[in-house]
Formats: C-alpha cells, structure tokens, sequence
C-alpha cells in the first residue's frame, strides 16, 4: 500500500496543534524523543504547530516589542539612516513599499531586518557572500541588547527544535545541526500600521517560507494556514506561545515527509507587530533529500537545492532596490534560480493550477 501524499495528510486538518516542548529542552533522551514524535506528527500532518514550555519569558519577548514599537515611532528620515538598500548583505530597515513577492502589489508594512551576526573580517564576509555580514544597528538608545538578547534565545530554541526534527525523521539529533554554524536566519521587526483602506480576500499573500522552517512570536490573531482541501484554518493567538511552520528546505531534506504549508495573514485595518526568525541552514549547504529517506521512500522526490543560493534569488526577486541592482546588472540570479513561491505546499497547488485546461 502506497503512502498518503502530502495533500491527503492535510486534508484532514482542522486545528493546530499545540506541544510542550520543556522536555525537549531539559530532558533525558527518552523525554527528547518523545517530544520530537509530537513534532514529527505535527510536521507531517499539518506543518504548523504552536509550542510552550520554550523558556523564552515575557521579559525577553516584552523588550524585543518594545525596542520595536520605539523604532518604528521615530520620523521616516531617521529610520531611513539604516535603510537595507545601503548595505551590501540585506539588513536594515524596509520603509513600506519596498517589499513584494508581486511587483505590481507592493506590501504597506514595514520592517527592521537582522540575522545572524558576522564581524566584517570573516572569510564569508570577506568573500562577499550575500546576506552574510555584521547587523546595521540603529542609533537608538537601548535598542540593540534587548533585541539581540531576543534573537540569540530564539536562535537557541531554533537549535533545539532542528535536532528534535533530526529525531522525528530517525536521524541522529546532531544530522541536520552540522549544517548550521553561521547560517543567514534572519529576525524580522514588522510593524503593519493602521490602514483605513484594508481589504481582505480569501487566498491572497498565501505562501510558504524559504527557510527550514520558520519561528514566530505574534502579538495578534489573523494568521491562517491551508490544509489539503484548500480550506483557510484560523491559528489562534495564545499568549506566550511561539508559532513554528515547516519551510522549504525542510521539505526538500525529508523528502517530502515533512510539509511546507502555505499560509497567510489577513488584512486588517488595527496596527499590529510581528516578529518571525527564519531558520536557515548554512549558506554553501546543498540541500537535497536525504540518503536515509530516499532509501526509506525508494526514489527521491526534489533535485538538489543550493540553500543560500535560493534565498539569495528569492530576495532578489522581492525586494525593489535588488530587483532594480539586477535590472541594471549591478548583480545577477544565482544559477537555477527558481520563481518566487515554486517550491512547498505552495508551488505544487500553483503549478497544478497552471497545468489545468482554461474555459
């Protein structure tokens, strides 16, 4: 008997789980294995879960929002002196506009984008590899150390949570952390300001994220994830939980047992913030299924992947002053760039759609 595909695991769903994941962080091997079997389930049924017991405490959560909502209160021209089109790897802040997986639909947030933080003189950086480098910060008193301490605990959890999928899939816990020394896991600062004219329609800004799989702490309802019917599933908002969803590079290594569903946040009129780490592998990390899941599953089901090569394109592709530094031929598409949203949960409903008769 064949195994389900990923669209028929998903049609099922109709809530997101919720898992403690305390002892993933302070217990025994067993403790750690049997949490990872929730994240595997979760993983591969729906590919959006919320998780507690992360021990990132209100205080830290507390000073990333604050330091937030203080440098987007700041006047245009200020938060301008670290606009991300000044600096060479992709950090800095993106006024509204700047952003858009479609060019001819520029998305009104705005945002103040870190990563993993390199000294100028590492031979990554020095190389020029993109999105490698040290973070612009802001000159705003107070800022950078409530928010750096915010980033290092998240990308500490992040550590955690990958080797509890290395388990999930039958790995050794450490498979998939070799591959994550001094990866391009970006934080963003978003804030959605009030917009009188926000209008809602079902399916728009549906995606999957680019990285292994994503790391949220929102501060308000209204984001929905697609299960294998096509139907949109609310993720309640609960104070102090943190919200993880599967990405595409972690779908590509498990073969496709794991699931990066495509989700979206609803237009709504109330300002809001929301703060996502994108957890990435290394730069120069291929990417492709597994040895032991091809072997389990029998073939492998994507081609290889260079991870920051695909990230890099992608960014390309979404931001406005790249996209014009390509136009000009100032930079170029890594080779075998993909189109934005052609790989995940996503990319298949997109190119199935693309392959049906039209009327």
């Amino acid at each position: 008997m064949s195994s389900p595909t990923p669209d028929q695991r998903l049609a099922d769903f109709q809530d997101i789980p919720v898992i403690d994941i305390h002892d993933l962080l302070h217990g025994d091997e067993l403790a750690r294995r049997m949490v990872a079997n929730q994240l595997g389930r979760a993983a591969r049924d729906v590919g959006f879960f919320q998780v507690v017991g992360h021990g990132i405490d209100h205080a830290l959560r507390d000073g990333l929002i604050t330091q937030a909502k203080r440098f987007f209160a700041q006047p245009e021209a200020t938060k301008m002196e670290r606009y991300i089109g000044r600096y060479s790897h992709h950090r800095g802040y993106v006024p509204p506009g700047e952003e858009s997986p479609d060019p001819t639909k520029p998305d009104m947030k705005e945002a103040f984008d870190l990563a993993f933080e390199l000294t100028s003189d590492d031979p990554d950086v020095m190389a020029g590899t993109p999105l490698l480098g040290p973070n612009p910060w802001p000159d705003l008193d107070g800022f950078r150390e409530p928010v750096a301490a915010y980033y290092d605990a998240a990308y500490q959890l992040g550590r955690a949570l990958m080797g509890g999928f290395s388990l999930a899939l039958g790995l050794d816990e450490q498979k998939l952390l070799s591959h994550v020394t001094k990866p391009p896991s970006q934080l963003r600062l978003i804030h959605y300001p009030y917009n009188p004219d926000a209008e809602d329609a079902q399916g728009i800004g549906a995606h999957t994220d680019y990285e292994c799989f994503t790391l949220l702490l929102p501060t308000a309802p209204g984001l929905e994830v697609m299960n294998g019917k096509g139907e949109w599933i609310d993720v309640p908002f609960q104070e102090g939980a943190l919200i993880v969803n599967i990405g595409d590079m972690l779908e590509i290594w498990s073969n496709g047992e794991f699931v990066a569903t495509s989700h979206r946040v609803r237009k709504v009129k109330e300002e809001r913030y929301s703060f996502p780490l994108f957890f990435a592998c290394d730069y120069h990390t291929v990417v492709e299924p597994l040895t032991e899941l091809v072997a389990r599953h029998g073939q492998a089901n994507y081609p290889p992947l260079k991870s920051g090569d695909h990230l890099y394109a992608q960014t390309i592709q979404t931001f406005r002053y790249l996209r014009e530094r390509l136009a000009h031929g100032d930079i170029t598409l890594p080779e075998g760039a993909r189109a934005v949203g052609s790989l995940g949960q996503h990319g298949k409903r997109k190119e199935q759609h693309d392959k049906e008769p039209k009327e």
